[in-house]
């Protein structure tokens, strides 16, 4: 915030004028990026054919399903002509250089770095809840004195079902799902409070499993602090990092995570089901023992096509991969990191931080208490989810989306904002706000 308001005092501008975001704006160090990707038009987005609707939408929607990278399209259409022009010999002989059968390893070199994790410990293969699945039938393994998995009360479906029919197929009983919960009144969960979950109940819990950022608040939780106190008191300790993932720091690796996944369709832009990837610590890499759902795929590598039928886990997260790589899917994601290639989390960071506090600063003076922000001011990242009362929630979401702000809403009455730096600009924030200030503050005649 201290830049913003340094930049308009320099300026002479007021935050709230749109002038200001047009300086922020030309000043942008990653303003390149947005041209990376294909944004759709205000007609495109919402449908119509309206006269004024040419204008490209303020997409503020990136933490459902982030826009296309053209890099995407073009390595998609590449492997589409390998396909045609080359058939199976694709698999080891390509024109640009991307053999198939290897495929995989262009995927995890450019990931790693993205959530903090060392090429071996990162696989890419099917779609998130699967890959919850097969982690924990390897990282679950419940005992009479450890059964418990810890999770949100509030978790994606995706990981309330996954965990829940984990519990039910390994028959333990209704208290092994063990769910913490935000204190009455309050829409986020306290460290503090997770942690003294974690220190009662401990003894108890063979798995803690969390969301790196929660879907709906965008609450980020302090993945060291729980990591580490989940593993002293003797728990394994898996993330869900779906809207993590591209958005915010993380270091998998070095705080000791032992199993990690996500999505690559939201922050990561991969496209609409767009494959998963997931992270199994290096402390791993070699132990051939770990009791996992195998597959072909997994299998050692130098030796695979041996067919001998007897299983050589491939070194780190390699082994726990069952299926042969998508090329057609995972050519979308490639072309995705790719643009992230061209800066770090640290630059995406830094503009995500700033995009956000104008976004909260601008809701704050122009919108005022007919708004409440429930995401944290400290703890978060691209992404403001904000409560309106009952009766207007329909009309300023309307108006948001006919006015081509395209965001989503979580009933009954939440909208959730999410500025991402790879492609939004200042004056897109600008702009919703707006959008927002006319729809509470004009008649609705």
């Amino acid at each position: 915030m201290e830049h913003l308001l340094a930049t308009a005092s320099k300026s002479g501008l007021d935050l709230e004028d749109l002038r200001f975001a047009q300086i922020m704006d030309r000043a942008d160090p990653l303003a390149r990026l947005r041209n990376e990707f294909a944004i759709p038009t205000v007609n495109q987005a919402t449908g119509r054919d309206a006269a004024d609707g040419n204008g490209l939408c303020v997409y503020l929607c990136g933490n459902s399903l982030g826009l296309m990278p053209k890099q995407s399209r073009r390595i998609l259409n590449e492997e589409m002509d390998e396909w045609a022009t080359k058939g199976v010999m694709g698999h080891f002989h390509h024109s640009k250089g991307r053999p198939w059968v290897g495929y995989r390893s262009q995927i995890v070199e450019k990931m790693a770095p993205i959530v903090g994790a060392e090429p071996v410990e990162v696989g890419v293969m099917n779609t998130l809840t699967t890959n919850l699945h097969l982690l924990l039938a390897a990282f679950y393994r419940p005992t009479d004195q450890r059964y418990k998995i810890l999770i949100e009360s509030k978790a994606f479906p995706s990981d309330h079902y996954a965990v829940e029919s984990q519990i039910k197929w390994h028959g333990r009983p209704a208290d092994a799902l063990l769910l913490a919960e935000p204190r009455p009144g309050e829409h986020t969960l306290r460290t503090e409070d997770i942690l003294s979950l974690i220190r009662q109940e401990g003894a108890s819990i063979a798995v803690v499993m969390l969301s790196g950022v929660q879907y709906y608040t965008g609450q980020v939780f302090e993945m060291d602090r729980i990591t580490a106190a989940a593993k002293a008191a003797g728990c394994v300790v898996g993330w869900d990092v779906t809207h993590a993932a591209g958005n915010v720091p993380l270091s998998l690796h070095d705080w000791g995570v032992d199993f990690a996944c996500w999505c690559s369709y939201k922050y990561l832009n991969s496209g609409p089901g767009g494959i998963s990837c997931f992270f199994v610590h290096e402390r791993y890499a070699h132990d051939a023992d770990l009791q996992r759902l195998t597959g072909w795929w997994g299998h050692d590598a130098e030796s695979r096509f041996d067919m001998t039928n007897q299983f050589v886990p491939g070194v780190g997260a390699a082994g726990f991969e069952v299926s042969n790589t998508p090329i057609l899917v995972a050519a979308t994601l490639l072309g995705s990191l790719d643009v992230f290639s061209k800066t770090s989390m640290e630059e995406l960071c830094k503009k995500s931080v700033l995009l956000t506090a104008y976004l909260e600063y601008l809701l704050q003076t122009r919108i005022g208490n007919r708004v409440e922000i429930i995401t944290p001011g400290e703890h978060r990242g691209a992404q403001l989810s904000l409560l309106f009362a009952s009766e207007i929630f329909e009309h300023v979401f309307g108006m948001l989306m006919s006015a081509g702000v395209i965001c989503d809403e979580r009933k009954p009455n939440c909208i959730r904002l999410a500025p991402v730096p790879l492609y939004n600009t200042f004056s897109d924030v600008w702009w919703a706000v707006d959008v927002i200030h006319a729809a509470l503050y004009t008649s609705r005649d």
